[in-house]
């Protein structure tokens, strides 16, 4: 590996970390895609500084990102989502996340969350997860011994087919409590200890491929509804959980 990865993805964060904070609630168009997701200039402008920064170092790279498309290709690949949470953006509230993810031969071997309004940031790389950040928290998750003692959270009902959801329900009813309203940060608090298990559907590779890795590093699991590896050809549901020994009873939960 003839490139810093670590120096790599950290640059291209605090790159688009600046684009982020220029406009954060400012008050800016949004567009809506062809899927209804809201966008705005800030999404579009911060691929772009992470692009620039990955053409910079690693030109002969593949990358796909959310706003600007793209394909796998070769060893490495940069999976990116400017602002993972786009809502929570557009209505002020900093709980999105930039997300770069390094795929080598389509495994995540590299995870970046960032949120660039709170200055926290979350890095995973070879097992080892730093963490920094003005308002406490360290690396690693809190290994409850049930479920019933665990805190769930999941960006929102909207994101589940009506039987996700009710599969989801009966998750969340074995759960101590649900939170919504996370989107990728929900993720970096589980790998802080602060949430148990994070239940999603309907996740795209940019939104789930930088997560894996930094779940996994602070000593949890993440894998599809079924408790498989999570691959580029997953079904886009996820599960992440604090304690793996809780896999299967998470899973159990979640079948069909």
């Amino acid at each position: 590996m003839s490139f810093d990865p670590v120096a790599v993805a950290s640059a291209a964060a605090d790159a688009s970390g600046a684009v982020i904070r220029a406009h954060f609630r400012a008050r800016i168009d949004v567009d809506t895609k062809a899927d209804a997701s809201p966008v705005t200039l800030a999404d579009r402008g911060a691929e772009a500084a992470i692009r620039r920064v990955l053409a910079e170092h690693c030109p002969d790279h593949a990358v796909i990102g959310e706003e600007m498309g793209g394909k796998a290709g070769g060893r490495f690949t940069w999976v990116i989502d400017p602002i993972d949470g786009t809502r929570a953006f557009i209505t002020g509230r900093p709980v999105f996340a930039t997300l770069i993810a390094l795929l080598e031969h389509g495994r995540p071997v590299l995870g970046l969350i960032d949120q660039p309004v709170l200055g926290e940031r979350w890095l995973a790389h070879e097992g080892v997860l730093r963490f920094s950040g003005p308002h406490g928290g360290a690396p690693g998750t809190r290994a409850v011994a049930s479920l019933a003692e665990a805190e769930l959270s999941c960006t929102s009902p909207e994101m589940f087919t009506e039987p996700q959801f009710g599969r989801f329900r009966r998750l969340a009813g074995a759960c101590r409590r649900v939170t919504y309203g996370g989107d990728a940060y929900g993720y970096g608090l589980l790998a802080l200890g602060q949430i148990d298990v994070v239940a999603e559907a309907d996740l795209k590779p940019w939104d789930w491929s930088a997560l894996a890795p930094v779940i996994e590093a602070a000593g949890g699991a993440m894998t599809d509804w079924r408790g498989a590896e999570l691959t580029l050809e997953s079904d886009g549901t996820a599960l992440a959980l604090g304690n793996p020994a809780l896999l299967g009873d998470a899973v159990a939960l979640l079948g069909g």
